[in-house]
């Protein structure tokens, strides 16, 4: 059985500025890169937050989309723990959490781990130094868990730990987990198939005969109706569908599992893949996969895909037919130079496309119905309210 944290204080107010610094840590001009359509701090200051009251099965209000804000109040893909250095303390954590009406949160350790002894932070700044699969982060986010209160946030802890390229150890860690922190957690991922970014950090793809391995794990998560994040790229500019027949071939081998994929399968490293095209993939995968579930998390699918008008109105309309099964997120990763400012930020940019779809899909993505479905949690995302006429 896993366990999803709660304590039930009231809801803070906003109070954002620019950011000086990324979701994945590196530098940009502070304010010049936040969009235009995105809710201004006043705009936002002047919402009434969303509260944990609002999703219990037995609310009979609505949420009004013109008066409270258009961010999700889910966010299913936040990096508790950075790839090297010091974290942003829990508890201040959990502040940003409250001030920006996120009440639901996955709990993830991060994917790829700097060695301790390197001064680096950041694994694009020290290619060359390895970047691998750890247990130290998860259980950090579990000891945290257990000696802080969460304080209004519904958090959901997430194994980051597995190497798929090297599936054999994931079992017995499972089970090393289990006797440590019995019951706490309820999510695997980010866990890493093929991330082009990290190759030069010694990642190590796996491979069709790797994810055949998996079939032990695998059965352990379809036993426990845990689902498993993975980040798999599509592909890259040079070859936009490099990747794919690996996904493919996870969904294939693993039917009865619940699978994420992340950001959509794309990349910095593929900017470029028309979105008629890219709908078409995801359309076809949805399609033939009732387990697979979609991430629209992270900036970098924002500024490349859903920014510019006709590729945006393409996504929103598949973003309506297929809500129930789309999970949004921030990919903030929560190292020790970010501050509330830059989570503001990520988070309202990474809700932006939120605004444009239909009542439903906002109920579903925004609002966490599809959050609630996957994980089979106690809350019901509240109806939306009607227009006057």
């Amino acid at each position: 059985m896993k366990i999803n944290y709660l304590a039930t204080a009231s809801m803070l107010v906003l109070a954002s500025a620019c950011a000086a610094v990324d979701s994945k840590g590196q530098s940009v001009d502070s304010g010049m890169e936040a969009v235009a359509a995105t809710q201004t701090v006043s705009e936002k200051a002047a919402k009434s937050l969303p509260t944990l009251a609002m999703f219990d099965p037995a609310y009979n209000g609505c949420y009004d989309r013109e008066m409270m804000p258009y961010t999700a109040v889910v966010d299913t893909h936040n990096h508790f723990r950075p790839f090297g250095g010091a974290p942003v303390p829990f508890e201040e954590l959990m502040g940003y959490f409250r001030d920006n009406g996120v009440l639901f949160v996955n709990a993830y350790g991060i994917g790829q781990s700097l060695p301790v002894d390197s001064s680096c932070e950041y694994y694009l700044d020290c290619v060359g130094t390895p970047a691998l699969p750890s247990m130290k982060n998860d259980f950090a986010n579990a000891q945290n868990l257990l000696d802080y209160d969460p304080e209004g946030v519904v958090v959901t802890l997430s194994m980051t730990f597995p190497d798929l390229a090297n599936p054999e150890e994931v079992p017995e860690q499972i089970a090393f987990l289990d006797r440590e922190y019995p019951d706490m957690f309820g999510w695997m991922g980010e866990v890493n198939l093929v991330k082009h970014a990290l190759m030069g950090n010694d990642h190590e793809p796996a491979t069709r005969d790797d994810i055949d391995n998996w079939a032990p794990f695998m059965a352990t998560l379809r036993e426990r109706d845990i689902p498993i994040a993975i980040h798999s790229d599509l592909g890259n500019d040079v070859e936009p569908e490099k990747y794919l027949e690996l996904m493919e071939y996870v969904l294939e081998s693993y039917p009865d599992n619940k699978i994420v994929w992340m950001h959509l399968g794309l990349s910095k490293e593929l900017t470029t893949l028309s979105a008629s095209r890219h709908i078409e993939i995801l359309e076809g995968m949805m399609a033939d996969n009732a387990n697979l579930w979609l991430d629209i998390s992270w900036r970098v699918v924002y500024d490349n895909y859903f920014v510019e008008a006709d590729t945006r109105a393409t996504y929103v309309d598949f973003f309506n037919r297929y809500g129930e099964r789309i999970l949004p997120g921030t990919d903030f990763v929560a190292a020790h130079v970010k501050n509330g400012d830059i989570y503001a930020e990520e988070l309202d940019v990474t809700s932006d496309i939120l605004k444009d779809v239909d009542d439903e899909a906002f109920r579903n993505i925004a609002l966490g119905g599809s959050y609630f479905s996957i994980l089979n949690m106690d809350y019901t995302a509240p109806s939306i309210c009607k227009a006057d006429i």
